[in-house]
């Protein structure tokens, strides 16, 4: 797939006016700029506890609070019901280890994603009402529950939901609904991942209860592991999650993180090595169906159950991937042989891919091929679909659009999550193409934004040390790209076994060396 690349505008008034009133260089004034970072320059840098909105302005965060201290002094059965992706093993792991914090043994249930899917179901709610349980909250899911919700009021069980996703026009009648991308939120920024709301919730939970700041403030390490595995924007408070979270990790009390960590080699993590290497172990657990596995590696409090359980998440990863690059492989011959290349959206299933796998797999096929791409794994008559889009295609909206075929959906412009009736597969791709067909699709050509241009005077330590300011790096928060012209390639040899190339170039009498990974 052929890519443009593109410059950002220069505007070197404003770069000279940002590189002096802060005091950093040109060429770090000018990715600034690029970020859209004209305002609150020193929170981007140096974020501060005092940076966090205030909770309550999230819409029925009052309700929330109100029940779940009810619940607290009434000593009822709380039930936190979360998702298996690392954001939802997060975020059940921030709220259950924060209630017992203040004294609360709140139970935990988390849905298999090979046997029963994702997010609230009527089987798991009666459970939950048959074993004593009051109040359930969830994490991560539970905003298009309307069904299940309505269900669990019949049988005299409240539910407040946290979530991220997009709202759909109707929601679920539910005690409290906190979800900053609700149509009638205030909340100054509406991105946060699932662990982030649940993380303003146990902020506001604080508040209330009149208890020291440190008692929310300490699990921001796994609320920043959530927040980067959901490949939300690292941007206000996002970025002040994360950039806070990161400093607690490389030192964090969990023992299970610490193993994990350790088995993993790094001396400082940042943002790369939590996407790369952290997230992909954990969410390995909850796509081979062995979700509780990762939700005890945070809840532990032994070492030697901790290094029992990173070694299975290392096991488990190795299948992973093994599974991926069958299913990836495949793919690529259903396309090649039905000529999806040609077509605005690509729509694949079959009976023998594994569910839990083929969202990475859709997303390798969407960066390949840049076409919406769903995928879907069939059994017993029904498919359950993944689905990945490039950003001139909003997903969740498509999926309304064709909803008439669809079981149950969910997500947000990029990602979606669907069920489906296998008979209605061929109606919903015919659809779903002609939706597609309205969108610019084929014209879409993804774009390489440079930053700037540089010479070798801008390639030394002092420039690397400016540019380690703008970590944590992610989603709306690129790794710059800098463009080196009219240099000459001294020489080049292969390191890794091929992986890798290093290479001396040549600009007049400067030699640089440089690495392509």
């Amino acid at each position: 797939m052929n890519k443009k690349w593109e410059y950002y505008k220069i505007d070197n008034n404003k770069i000279n006016e940002i590189s002096e009133k802060h005091k950093i260089s040109k060429l770090l004034a000018q990715v600034i700029l690029n970020r859209g970072i004209v305002e609150n320059v020193d929170i981007f840098f140096k974020p501060t506890r005092e940076d966090f909105y205030d909770p309550f302005l999230m819409t029925d965060m009052e309700k929330a609070v109100e029940r779940i201290i009810k619940a607290i002094n009434q000593k009822e059965q709380i039930v936190i019901f979360g998702d298996y992706d690392v954001d939802g093993i997060t975020s059940t792991t921030v709220l259950k280890k924060f209630l017992e914090d203040i004294g609360v043994q709140a139970k935990y249930t988390i849905p298999n994603r090979l046997s029963e899917g994702y997010g609230l179901h009527k089987e798991a709610l009666k459970t939950i009402k048959d074993e004593g349980g009051n109040l359930v909250i969830t994490v991560d899911c539970g905003i298009t529950a309307i069904e299940e919700v309505a269900f669990a009021n019949s049988i005299g069980l409240d539910v407040i939901i946290t979530d991220h996703h997009e709202p759909i026009d109707e929601l679920p009648n539910a005690l409290a609904i906190v979800n900053a991308k609700r149509k009638d939120s205030i909340y100054p920024f509406r991105n946060l991942a699932g662990v982030g709301t649940v993380f303003k919730l146990i902020q506001a939970l604080t508040k209330r209860l009149g208890l020291p700041d440190k008692l929310f403030l300490q699990y921001l390490d796994i609320v920043a592991v959530g927040t980067i595995s959901d490949i939300v924007p690292l941007v206000d408070e996002n970025r002040v999650i994360t950039k806070l979270g990161l400093k607690l990790l490389n030192e964090t009390r969990n023992i299970g993180l610490k193993e994990l960590i350790k088995m993993l080699g790094f001396e400082t993590l940042n943002s790369y090595s939590v996407a790369f290497a952290i997230a992909p172990r954990i969410n390995a657990c909850g796509r081979l169906g062995h979700e509780k596995e990762a939700v005890n590696l945070f809840l532990t409090d032994s070492e030697e159950e901790a290094k029992a359980i990173t070694l299975k998440l290392s096991q488990y990863n190795t299948k992973r991937q093994a599974i991926e690059k069958d299913i990836f492989e495949d793919a690529i011959q259903k396309i090649e042989k039905e000529d999806l290349k040609n077509k605005n959206s690509i729509i694949l299933w079959d009976e023998n891919w594994n569910h839990g796998v083929i969202g990475i797999v859709a997303s390798r096929i969407t960066e390949k091929f840049s076409k919406p791409t769903i995928l879907i794994a069939c059994e017993d008559g029904i498919g359950k679909g993944s689905g990945r889009s490039i950003p001139c295609f909003d997903l969740h909206e498509a999926l309304n659009k064709t909803s008439k075929y669809l079981e149950q959906y969910g997500g947000h412009a990029l990602a979606i999550g669907l069920s489906i009736k296998q008979e209605n597969l061929e109606k919903f791709k015919n659809a779903f193409e002609e939706y597609a067909n309205t969108k610019e699709v084929k014209e879409y050509i993804p774009t390489i934004k440079i930053d700037a241009e540089i010479t070798a005077k801008d390639i030394n330590i002092n420039s690397v040390d400016e540019i380690k300011k703008l970590e944590p790096f992610g989603e709306s928060n690129k790794m710059p790209i800098f463009i080196y012209n009219n240099v000459k390639i001294n020489s080049i040899r292969t390191l890794s076994e091929g992986r890798h190339l290093k290479l001396s170039l040549c600009d007049g009498s400067t030699f640089v060396d440089a690495i392509r990974i």
